[in-house]
């Protein structure tokens, strides 16, 4: 049954998977590491699982192959403690080549704080 009454925490998570892509955008690693817990498992193609603060903060401090760009979330589904992410990455790869495609993510939220538990990403590429 549908409702016009405005649900916090529903509101609280778009805001944190928004403030995401915007942190990651900036390269803000202090920042977008604050939206995790401490305890996060990050899992993403081509890479051991990320765990933790420590985890995440080595990927995008030196193991990630993006140097920058930028995401253009598309849709956003968010259902209990999950969230669901379609959109398109566009931008430049450390060894200097260009890059523009299509991803899903999906976070899992903590329920205390709404922080992210879990996230998967996919990439929509050509692989097999």
């Amino acid at each position: 049954m549908a409702t016009d009454r405005p649900d916090p925490a529903r509101e609280t998570k778009l805001a944190k998977v928004h403030d995401y892509y915007r942190l990651v955008d900036a390269t803000d690693v202090p920042g977008l590491i604050a939206l995790f817990t401490e305890d996060a498992v990050y899992r993403r193609p081509g890479y051991p699982p990320m765990r933790g603060h420590q985890g995440l903060r080595a990927f995008y401090t030196g193991e990630r192959v993006i140097e920058s760009g930028r995401h253009t979330v598309t849709s956003v589904v968010v259902q209990g403690e999950r969230s669901a992410v379609t959109g398109v990455f566009e931008g430049v790869l450390k060894d200097g080549s260009e890059v523009s495609l299509e991803f899903a993510d999906f976070f899992v939220h903590d329920d205390a704080d709404q922080r992210f538990r879990r996230r998967d990403t996919y990439f929509f590429a050509p692989l097999v």
